[in-house]
């Protein structure tokens, strides 16, 4: 049971950097660090890391549908840090 959620948990984190990637590759001009750095010092960081986790979203959907809730439980569990990321980033 625990092994699973870590496995969601990690699949989540993975989903959300994967996105946030996919995001800069392919609307932004710069590269992945140049666009990090940029995010940084505009104040943007918690936008990019938002707009990665829509993959989650994804992947949550894909473990319910496998009926692999525990895995489920974790994508959730990810998704909540990212938003608890974004809330501290803002202050």
């Amino acid at each position: 049971m625990k092994k699973e959620i870590l496995i969601g948990f990690l699949v989540g984190i993975f989903a959300n950097l994967a996105g946030m990637y996919l995001y800069i590759f392919f609307f932004l001009d710069y590269d992945f660090e140049t666009s990090l750095q940029l995010a940084r010092e505009n104040d943007s960081i918690g936008n990019l890391i938002a707009l990665g986790a829509i993959l989650n979203l994804i992947v949550f959907f894909l473990y319910i549908k496998k009926r692999q809730l525990y895995r489920a439980r974790g994508v959730v569990l990810a998704t909540i840090l990212a938003a608890l990321i974004i809330l501290f980033s803002k202050f």
